[in-house]
């Protein structure tokens, strides 16, 4: 099985921050189920540096702390996400919880004061309005 998966995850240093969000137990996860990683990183691919100010979902809009709108650096990295699933065969994406770009049922609150709510990234929201199963990497290990 190949599976879409957020780069931070795997320890690639493209979260904003310039760190990563690697996760052991996950990459445990995914060695011993055999699956074929195909990792991303829509806010990379959407043309945003690294590292970058923090983002967060606004309605349907993403701005950073700055204030700045970067909603369409986010769809083009959500649409690059898309295609490189669809051309390499994922049958499903394992994102990274919270993120306005991957988050998959919470998100923070466009205020950045870490307050959680019901909600997805726009890579994510693109993924599941195309019928490819999201997870989280927390609802990914639990499954």
């Amino acid at each position: 099985m190949k599976v879409l998966v957020s780069a931070c995850l795997l320890g690639v240093s493209c979260k904003y921050s310039g760190g990563d969000n690697g996760c052991p137990a996950l990459l445990e996860k995914f060695r011993s189920e055999k699956i074929q990683l195909v990792p991303v990183c829509p806010e990379v691919y959407g043309g945003l540096p690294t590292p970058r100010s923090p983002a967060e979902r606004v309605g349907d809009r993403v701005l950073n702390q700055a204030g700045e709108d970067v909603t369409a650096q986010y769809r083009k990295g959500a649409q690059i996400a898309l295609d490189l699933a669809r051309m390499t065969g994922c049958e499903m994406a394992v994102l990274k919880a919270n993120s306005p770009s991957c988050g998959c049922g919470t998100i923070y609150d466009g205020t950045f004061q870490h307050r959680k709510v019901p909600g997805n990234g726009v890579t994510a929201e693109l993924l599941l309005a195309e019928d490819i199963p999201v997870y989280s990497e927390e609802t990914f290990l639990t499954r």
